[in-house]
């Protein structure tokens, strides 16, 4: 899918779906005002069934608009963020993220390049894992680059943008999957109307909570499969998930 539109006149919207984040939120919305707010449109929190002061934190940031998702999941709280936005341009990342300067601007510079870009992405690094757990993180992630050349796309969930118009015509995400393989199925459907880039540069310092309660290698495994099972059958193998907070 190609646009005659220049980048340079895109509007932005920044999406954060958010359960439960009282103790991320905050710095996440710090980072972003510093970092990031002066390049975009809007910020929109997607409070997704949230039971502690998640919404109440994020409502005394100037610039910042909290709606409301009662159905709890990440491609519900997703889908409510672009519904409720305005922008030409989504971007989405985790409430425990702390997107750093220049990230933004490295984002739009992508989509500047090619009107073929439809959606880019990048991986995690981790603010409160040890160096060395950091290490093999990094090994991970050159490994992912390399898959995302062979397979032709690769999306982080927590770290990514799309362009409006495609996430219309893929008809918003989809609903049905709770969890596992949400970002696999983005790309994958995305990469049918241009290119899905997955980029290194794009590196964004997440929470490290899962891999530490879960662990890197179970962690790994689980998205690794569910990654394959969207690439060869469209759809998950593994239908539930649990939640670290």
């Amino acid at each position: 899918m190609s646009s005659t539109q220049d980048i340079d006149t895109f509007s932005v919207s920044l999406i954060i779906p958010a359960y439960n984040e009282e103790k991320y939120i905050g710095a996440c919305l710090d980072a972003i005002a510093t970092n990031v707010q002066s390049h975009i449109s809007e910020i929109i929190v997607v409070d997704n069934a949230s039971t502690d002061r998640t919404a109440e934190i994020a409502g005394t940031y100037p610039g910042v608009t909290v709606v409301h998702e009662p159905n709890k999941g990440p491609t519900h709280a997703r889908q409510r963020g672009y519904l409720a936005s305005t922008g030409e341009l989504l971007v989405y990342v985790d409430a425990d993220t702390r997107p750093p300067s220049g990230w933004i601007e490295q984002i739009q510079e992508e989509f500047r390049k090619s009107s073929d870009i439809v959606c880019v992405s990048g991986p995690f690094s981790y603010y409160d894992f040890p160096p060395r757990a950091n290490v093999a993180v990094k090994i991970w992630n050159v490994g992912a680059k390399v898959l995302s050349i062979f397979i032709g796309y690769l999306v982080i969930g927590g770290n990514f943008a799309i362009r409006r118009d495609v996430l219309e015509c893929m008809g918003g995400f989809d609903q049905t999957i709770e969890f596992y393989g949400d970002d696999a199925d983005i790309g994958r459907r995305a990469h049918a109307f241009g290119k899905a880039r997955y980029m290194l540069k794009l590196e964004i310092p997440s929470s490290a909570r899962r891999l530490k309660a879960q662990g890197l290698i179970r962690t790994g495994n689980l998205y690794a499969k569910n990654f394959f099972s969207i690439v060869s059958h469209g759809h998950p193998i593994t239908p539930h998930y649990e939640d670290y907070r």
